[in-house]
This record gives structure tokens, C-alpha cells and sequence, in this order.
């Protein structure tokens, strides 16, 4: 116990093994739809949807292990949500491609991924970011956390054209979340810290007496990855498309994981060093890259940080020991996932709700000057960008944007670094190529 206090520094970060152990299976639970969503988005592209299953889950296994061995921090990695988007419509459905080739531009990406932060050159992107910009992703992603909790549950419908502000308030997932978002925010008043498992405790009884959700088996077999893993097609490597989704790919992941971890780790001090920057960002990044490879040979699209590692934070977690535990729950998920189908969808949207309250409410907050209208618009506009456009990237993308031509055109530009602006110049050329 005291070498796993001594490596992990679990006292030194303000922790305890009771916490992070409570941590690690909150993660899981607001992160396990993955196992769901994941197989049926790249099954859209002919892959074996149960393959897939094992797939996902084996990537997540080995993303959330690395990051919490070797970095030591409790990020979880699983396979992102646009990234799988992008996978399955643009490059199979929209372009026509094959899946092995959409595979191997994954693999491809990952390996330049892993090379950029073998030399320390993702840590060099991230501190071209204004300080003011990287407070506000936290607020931002907080926001953009509560906002699919919402939507999750149904409390917000998004159409085609419109927002609802209210979904069907019969509906048994609505008033579930509504409960739980109420018995989540008294336990949080009592500062009672497995506050977020008592409730998905609670509302996972509930459902089950009312029939909303129904116990599966306790054990299942997972379906082999034979058929997807290591199915690469390098024949078009050259080709004017594989070089352009490489490179869109490569950027998009860039910035997703970057956002996360600046995002997350300014909302805690305790994942902070002496300078302010993210503890271990460097192997944070390493092991993000290593992941993003595995998860490409176990035939999955890319893996990424997951913003709802913020919920594990959030009741505690502040070592890889969290995300440690994470892996083991999806360890047990592979063998027994229908059993673990019971807990409602209701009890994780409330539980992203209060993620999202916790990092939107944080203490960088406290230290954006709102006084300087040169830094608190391009702050504010991070901020609302986050949530509306459901994309990480895109509010950086605006933030950093807004940030040089506000400050240039108001005769600010002094206070403008060289690589700030090559970073929005980037983003106007990455506009220009892959959104017209």
C-alpha cells in the first residue's frame, strides 16, 4: 500500500485509495455508453458489430491502464465520439472509402501522433494557447458536459432547425434524471463524496422496480477481433485523400485531447505543477498516442481523453489509480456488459450534469481579468462555443481566432505571440481546405 501511495502520490495530491476507488467506477459509468454507441456508429461502415464491442472495450482497457501506469493521471481514454463520426460518415459513407482504409488512416495518425509527442512538440502546440483561452476551456467543457447530460436524458431535444428547451416530461428517463439531478445536488450540499454513486445506485433500484431497465445475464463470452484487427490497406497511402484526412484527422486529435487536458487540469490545482501547467502533460500525451495506435490495430477509430473523466475528478480522483480502476470496470463490462445494462441513461446524464457544474464553477474563473475586454470576449466566446458547436475543437478554433483579430485590429498586437498566430493562421487554412 505504501508503494502504491509513494508512485502514484496519492496523499501528496490531497487523495485517498478510497477515493479514487470510487472515482475510477464513477468514470466507468459515465463513459460506458461508449460500449453502445461506438460498435453501432462503425457498423454503419460493414464491420462486425460484436467484434466492435470487444474492440471498444479492449482499446478503452488499454488507454485507461497506460494513462493511469505511466502518466499517472485520471484521464480515461476510450474512443472519441466525433472522432468515430468521422470514421464511419466522412471517410466510409460520405468519400466511399473502405473500412481497413479509414483503419489504416487511424493507424497512420496515431503513429505521427506518437512522434510529435515523443519530442515534446504537442506540449509545445498547448503553450502557444493564451493562458486566458486554456482557463476558459475548463468552464467551456463544464458546459458542454451538462449540456449532452441534458440531452441524454431528454430534458433537451435538438432537432433539425430547432431546440426544445423541454423534452417529454412523461417520459420516465426525464423524471428519473430530474430525481436523480435532486438527490446528487443534496449529497453534494452534505459534501457526502460517493454522493454521484449513491445516486446511480438509487436510480439503477428504481428503474429496475418499475421495469424502466431489466437485469441481463450475469456472464457473456466477448466476440473475437480476428476480422478487424490489424485489417490495414496502405495501397492508396499516397493518394491525394489518405495525405488530407491524415492531416484533418491528426489536427482534429491534436486539439481534441489538448482542450481536454488543459481544460480539466486547470479546474484542480492538485493536477497542476509548481508552474501551473498539467502535471506529466509529456507522458500524458505519450500515452494518448500510444492509445490512438493500439485502438487502430484492435480495428476501432481513434481513441482520445474523454471529457467525462471530469466526473471521477469531480468526487476525488487526482492519480492514475482512477483511471486504473476504470480500466478493471471495463474489464468486468467485457465479460458481463448485460448485467451492467441495467443502470439507467437517466443516472448518467445526471451525473454529467454535475460534472459539468463542478468544472464550470471552478476556480480558474477566478483568475480570467474580465476587466480586459482583450481577453474576456475571446474567453467568452471559447466558452459558448464549446457546448453549441459539440466540438472541443471548434471552440478552440474560434477562441484562438477571436483572440488574434480582436487584439491585432485594437492595436494589442505587441502582446500577440509568433505562435499564437501561426496557430490562427492554421485554423483559417484548416477552414479553408476541409470546410469549403
Amino acid at each position: 500500500m505504501k508503494f502504491l501511495d509513494n508512485y502514484f502520490e496519492i496523499t501528496k495530491s490531497g487523495s485517498t485509495m478510497y477515493r479514487e476507488l470510487v472515482a475510477g467506477v464513477v468514470t466507468f459509468f459515465s463513459m460506458s455508453y461508449i460500449l453502445f454507441v461506438n460498435p453501432s456508429i462503425l457498423a454503419e461502415t460493414g464491420m462486425d458489430k460484436s467484434a466492435q464491442f470487444t474492440a471498444t472495450a479492449v482499446a478503452t482497457i488499454f488507454g485507461c491502464l497506460i494513462m493511469g501506469i505511466y502518466a499517472r493521471l485520471p484521464f480515461a481514454i476510450a474512443p472519441g465520439m466525433a472522432l468515430n463520426t468521422f470514421f464511419a460518415h466522412t471517410v466510409c459513407l460520405s468519400l466511399g472509402h473502405t473500412w481497413q482504409f479509414a483503419l489504416t488512416v487511424v493507424f497512420v495518425t496515431g503513429i505521427i501522433f506518437f512522434l510529435l509527442s515523443l519530442f515534446n512538440l504537442r506540449s509545445l502546440i498547448a503553450s502557444l494557447i493564451p493562458k486566458s483561452l486554456q482557463l476558459a476551456f475548463g468552464p467551456g467543457i463544464g458546459l458542454f458536459i451538462a449540456f449532452l447530460g441534458l440531452q441524454q436524458a431528454g430534458i433537451i431535444e435538438i432537432h433539425e432547425n430547432t431546440i426544445s428547451s423541454f423534452g417529454n416530461v412523461t417520459d420516465p428517463h426525464v423524471l428519473l434524471t430530474c430525481l436523480g439531478i435532486v438527490v446528487m445536488g443534496v449529497f453534494f450540499v452534505k459534501k457526502v463524496y460517493i454522493g454521484m454513486l449513491l445516486g446511480v445506485t438509487l436510480l439503477t433500484i428504481i428503474s429496475l422496480l418499475f421495469g424502466i431497465t431489466e437485469v441481463g445475464s450475469f456472464f457473456s463470452v466477448p466476440h473475437s477481433i480476428s476480422g478487424i484487427a490489424l485489417q490495414f490497406d496502405f495501397s492508396e497511402i499516397l493518394s491525394y485523400d489518405f495525405i488530407c484526412l491524415v492531416l484533418l484527422l491528426l489536427s482534429t486529435s491534436i486539439f481534441d485531447a489538448t482542450g481536454t487536458f488543459l481544460g480539466v487540469s486547470n479546474t484542480n490545482e492538485e493536477l497542476l505543477d509548481s508552474t501551473g501547467s498539467m502535471k506529466n502533460s509529456r507522458k500524458a500525451f505519450m500515452a494518448d498516442s500510444l492509445s490512438a495506435v493500439f485502438g487502430a490495430m484492435a480495428g476501432t477509430s481513434t481513441t482520445t481523453a474523454y471529457i467525462e473523466s471530469s466526473t471521477g475528478i469531480t468526487v476525488g480522483g487526482r492519480t492514475g489509480v482512477t483511471s486504473i480502476v476504470t480500466a478493471f470496470c471495463f474489464i468486468i463490462a467485457l465479460f458481463s456488459f448485460p448485467l451492467l445494462s441495467a443502470v439507467p441513461k437517466s443516472a448518467v446524464a445526471a451525473m454529467l450534469v454535475f460534472a459539468g457544474y463542478n468544472m464550470f464553477m471552478s476556480s480558474s474563473f477566478k483568475s480570467i481579468n474580465f476587466n480586459d475586454y482583450s481577453e474576456s470576449i475571446p474567453v467568452f466566446i471559447t466558452i459558448i462555443m464549446l457546448p453549441l458547436s459539440h466540438s472541443i475543437v471548434e471552440g478552440i478554433s474560434f477562441g484562438i481566432l477571436s483572440y488574434v483579430l480582436i487584439n491585432c485590429f485594437s492595436g494589442n498586437y505587441k502582446k500577440l505571440g509568433v505562435g499564437t498566430c501561426i496557430l490562427a493562421a492554421f485554423f483559417i487554412g484548416r477552414y479553408a481546405i476541409f470546410k469549403m
